[in-house]
């Protein structure tokens, strides 16, 4: 079954199995912090989905290094301190 959600994008539904105590904890948690089970989930898995490489894996290092904004068009120099390689 396809919903829309509060913004119009498709989403959707399905069902996972989890234990007794898993479902006891995780509604315990929902609760704490004000949302529904289904949010966690959601959340859950994106925050999961997140530390999962991506399709272009070199974009796990954007906004890793420090840097000045003219090093992007200098990348030669501050990779091999010299113009060209």
């Amino acid at each position: 079954m396809i919903t829309y959600n509060e913004v119009s994008h498709p989403v959707i539904r399905t069902q996972i199995s989890v234990d007794e105590e898993m479902y006891a904890r995780a509604k315990e948690a929902a609760r704490r912090q004000g949302i529904s089970l289904a949010e966690l989930c959601r959340r859950s898995l994106a925050e999961t989905l997140s530390r999962e490489p991506a399709c272009h894996p070199w974009m796990s290092w954007v906004g890793v290094f420090e840097g000045r904004p003219e090093d992007s068009t200098t990348v030669d120099e501050v990779v091999y301190g010299r113009e060209s390689p």
